[in-house]
């Protein structure tokens, strides 16, 4: 009896096989397939790029022999690209700058406070989402080419701003509604005015979603095409997607260095996804239970 009683308990205290979720076995298997087939081409571009021309024609799925970045040379000097990115850079930036600090402070005043007008003036920004800008391209070209800005950083900059404010505002408006009022009453009690308690108490609160409108900005206006070919006409101030244009005219033979100026365009978006990406599943997830 004794001995039955010792064998059931040790056979009880044994651990239990963990069962397997055929569901979620699927699920990942299913991503761990996607990621591949998302990152495969690019792993074969970034190789490609530090191979010579006569190699990829030869095997053109290899391991280089050796690292080559002459075609970054060329890709950088002779195509231009040094060019190319710096007017990207600064254009991208600039918008997406300007757009999340205005969205910031509309999105302030409509998510804490309540005055005549407010929902009328949210229901505006909300219809930015409804119309695509391109639609609007002529009256667009029109008006800036009264004040002048055609052909300019300027006017491009300003219209890539206009395009995220809808965006940015919508999900901004959600987060700042969901802080406690006691913070803003706290703050007013020790002797701090609006904009202090918008910029040192309320601002880094939203901070995820900040960073997720930022990037969610981004990443659209880097690989915009449309708007700088339409608006800018020298090839000084041309963006990076525009450029690519010329760039394949000119070296459609020379596959290295074709491949070296993709992996220049897309290296900065895989970098700021990877900074943000705590930021950005932040922000997501947060804002599940507040819109």
């Amino acid at each position: 009896m004794s001995a039955a009683t010792t064998a059931g308990g040790s056979g009880g205290n044994r651990p239990r096989r963990r069962r397997v979720n055929p569901t979620g076995a699927a699920i990942s298997i299913l991503l761990w397939g996607y990621v591949f087939i998302v990152l495969a081409p690019m792993a074969l571009i970034l190789i490609n790029s530090m191979r010579p021309t006569r190699q990829i024609f030869r095997e053109p799925i290899a391991l280089p022999e050796s690292i080559n970045l002459d075609s970054y040379v060329r890709a950088w000097g002779e195509a231009n690209f040094s060019e190319y990115f710096l007017n990207t850079v600064i254009i991208v930036v600039a918008s997406v700058t300007l757009a999340t600090a205005v969205s910031a402070l509309a999105a302030y005043a409509l998510g804490r406070y309540s005055f005549r007008g407010s929902t009328l003036l949210g229901i505006f920004f909300l219809s930015g989402l409804l119309l695509p800008f391109r639609l609007a391209i002529m009256p667009l070209f029109l008006l800036l080419q009264d004040l002048g800005l055609v052909d300019s950083r300027l006017g491009l900059i300003l219209v890539y701003a206009a395009t995220g404010v809808p965006f940015s505002v919508f999900i901004l408006t959600a987060y700042f509604r969901q802080l406690p009022v006691d913070l803003s009453e706290a703050a007013k009690m020790d002797g701090a005015g609006e904009f202090t308690i918008f910029g040192r108490v309320m601002l880094p609160l939203v901070r995820p979603a900040l960073a997720t409108v930022a990037v969610f900005q981004f990443v659209p206006l880097w690989n915009d095409f449309f708007f700088p070919l339409v608006l800018l006409r020298s090839s000084e101030k041309w963006t990076l997607s525009v450029g690519m244009t010329r760039f394949f005219g000119e070296f459609q033979t020379d596959w290295s260095t074709l491949f070296a100026g993709i992996t220049i365009t897309t290296l900065p978006l895989i970098i700021v996804f990877l900074l943000a990406t705590r930021q950005i599943i932040a922000g997501l997830t947060a804002g599940i239970g507040k819109l």
